[in-house]
């Protein structure tokens, strides 16, 4: 933990989230230097690229999003999944959730939470396990910013989101329509034009929307 909090330290800096400059975050200043030089860890382990070290564009949206109706975590429980830098579990934190628990699967990603969290003053628990393939968290409401990359993960999201129906977890996700975004069974609840990285998101300038799963 102590050697990727350092690595973090020394490969990125405290920046303000572009379309939210109340939150910093431990943000690479450029894609490819920070890509090579997770790559041998990434052979090695098998591990994702280093998602946790950018302001991706869904994300972006939804913790606007829950800033602007803090009444959607207010004193609830909140599970930030597939967290990256833990950018949404800090915005509902701030906007009141009673609880936040990230959940990612990269190694790096809870020394960056850690550390995000130190940044912005909050408090957020943490846990590395495959929830996808494991039972519903106790939770009342799960936030999912930018999930859709590719149709296995989409599927397998949208798969325990359903799961989490039954429970009455309301389910909000922030996407900038990729192109596996499911097309039916959510309901679009705003639009954002968000700052991005033109390295990782193509534009300087992301569309970007939140839906909620309709139970």
């Amino acid at each position: 933990m102590s050697d990727k909090a350092s690595f973090i330290r020394a490969n990125t800096r405290p920046l303000p989230v572009p379309s939210l400059p109340s939150i910093r975050l431990y943000q690479a200043d450029e894609v490819t230097p920070l890509w090579l030089m997770t790559e041998q860890d990434m052979d090695a382990q098998r591990l994702a690229p280093p998602f946790w070290a950018f302001a991706w564009s869904g994300g972006q949206a939804l913790a606007r999003y829950v800033l602007e109706h803090p009444e959607i975590v207010k004193g609830r429980r909140v599970l930030d999944i597939a967290c990256g830098s833990g950018l949404v579990g800090i915005a509902a934190r701030l906007a009141g959730a009673q609880s936040v628990l990230c959940n990612d699967i990269d190694p790096y990603a809870e020394a960056a939470v850690t550390l995000n969290t130190e940044l912005n003053s909050v408090k957020l628990a943490f846990t590395d396990a495959d929830l996808l393939s494991g039972p519903v968290p106790d939770v009342d409401i799960i936030l999912a910013g930018d999930i859709c990359y590719e149709k296995p993960m989409t599927d397998a999201m949208l798969t325990y989101f359903r799961r989490a129906a039954p429970h009455k977890i309301e389910v909000y996700i922030g996407d900038p329509h990729r192109t596996y975004f499911p097309k039916t069974g959510l309901t679009r609840l705003a639009d954002y034009d968000i700052l991005t990285n033109a390295d990782i998101e193509e534009a300087a300038v992301k569309p970007a929307s939140v839906w909620k799963l309709e139970n």
